[in-house]
C-alpha cells in the first residue's frame, strides 16, 4: 500500500520567498553602502541639487527601460497615493537635503543622525500601519543604535560641524522614516518595480528646478565625478530602491528599517578598501554593533 509523504513546513522550497527577502534586503544595504562613497566623489564637483537630480535622471532612465521591457503597466490607482508621498518625501526631498547635510557636518554626525531614521519608521509604522514592536526587534534596533552612535563619535572631528548641517540631516531621517512608512501600503497594490519606478519619477520632477545647475555643472565636471553620480543612479537607486520595495512588500517597515544599521558597518569597511581610511578600534567596534543588533 502506498503511502504518500507529507511535506514539511519547514522545507526548503517553503522557505524560499523568505530567502529571497533576506537576499533582496543584502542587495539594498550594501549598495546603500556604497553610495556614500560616491557620494563623497561625486559631491566635489556637484551642488546638492544637482547631484541628486543626475542621480535620479539616471535611475528613470534605467527603471523605465526595465519597466518597459516587463510591460508592467501603469500602477492602480491604490497605489498612487503612497507613489507619490515616498516619491516626494524620500526620492526627492531626502537626497537634495541629505547630500546638503553632508557638506555641512562630518561624516560622523551626519551617519549618527540619520540613523534616527529607523527608529522612526518602527514607531511610523506601529502608529500608522499596525506594524508590531516585538521585544527582539527593539532589543537589536537599541544595540545596532549604540554601535550607530559609537561610529559617529569615533568619525566626528573630520570636518566642519553646524546646527544647520545637524538639522538638514534630521530633516533627511524624517524624510526617510515618513517615505518607508509611505510606501508599505502601496506595494499592496501594486509591484516593486511599479513603485520604485514611478517613485523615482515623482522624485526627478520635484528636482526639476536644478536642471540648468546640473547641465553647468556637468560641463566643468571630471569624469570620475560624472560617472560616480550615474553609479549612484544605476546601483544605489534604480536597483537597490527595487530590493528595498520587494523585501519591504514581505515584512513590516520597522524590521526593514532596522537592516539599514548594516549600513554604517560596511561603509567602513568600503572606506577602508576603496579610500584607504583606516578606522580606528572605536569604530571598529561600533560597526561591529551595528552588524550584532
Amino acid at each position: 500500500m502506498m503511502t504518500t509523504a507529507r511535506t514539511s513546513p519547514s522545507a526548503p522550497w517553503h522557505r524560499r520567498p523568505d530567502l529571497l527577502a533576506a537576499g533582496a534586503a543584502t542587495v539594498t544595504v550594501v549598495l546603500w553602502a556604497s553610495a556614500f562613497v560616491s557620494i563623497r566623489s561625486a559631491g566635489e564637483a556637484y551642488s546638492p541639487g544637482a547631484l541628486a537630480l543626475g542621480r535620479l535622471l539616471s535611475g528613470v532612465l534605467t527603471l523605465g527601460a526595465i519597466w518597459l521591457l516587463r510591460r508592467e503597466g501603469l500602477p492602480p490607482r491604490a497605489a498612487w497615493r503612497g507613489i507619490a508621498i515616498s516619491g516626494l518625501l524620500w526620492f526627492g526631498f531626502y537626497m537634495v537635503v541629505l547630500n546638503w547635510g553632508e557638506q555641512q557636518v562630518d561624516a560622523g554626525t551626519a551617519a549618527l543622525v540619520v540613523n534616527v531614521g529607523p527608529i522612526l519608521i518602527a514607531l511610523l509604522g506601529a502608529r500608522l500601519l499596525g506594524d508590531a514592536l516585538p521585544p527582539r526587534l527593539l532589543t537589536g534596533m537599541a544595540v545596532s543604535f549604540a554601535g550607530a552612535v559609537t561610529v559617529g563619535l569615533s568619525m566626528s572631528g573630520e570636518g566642519g560641524s553646524s546646527l544647520f548641517g545637524v538639522v538638514l540631516c534630521l530633516l533627511a531621517a524624517v524624510a526617510y522614516a515618513g517615505g518607508v512608512v509611505a510606501q508599505k501600503p502601496a506595494l499592496a497594490h501594486a509591484s516593486a518595480l511599479q513603485v520604485t519606478t514611478f517613485g523615482c519619477l515623482v522624485g526627478a520632477v520635484l528636482c526639476l528646478p536644478f536642471a540648468e545647475q546640473l547641465v553647468h555643472e556637468a560641463a566643468g565636471a571630471p569624469v570620475s565625478a560624472t560617472l560616480n553620480m550615474v553609479y549612484l543612479g544605476v546601483f544605489p537607486t534604480a536597483l537597490a530602491f527595487t530590493t528595498w520595495a520587494y523585501a519591504l512588500a514581505r515584512t513590516t517597515a520597522g524590521r526593514m528599517g532596522a537592516t539599514t544599521y548594516a549600513v554604517p558597518a560596511l561603509v567602513v569597511l568600503m572606506s577602508w578598501l576603496a579610500l584607504g581610511e583606516v578606522p580606528g578600534l572605536l569604530t571598529l567596534a561600533g560597526g561591529a554593533l551595528c552588524l550584532a543588533g
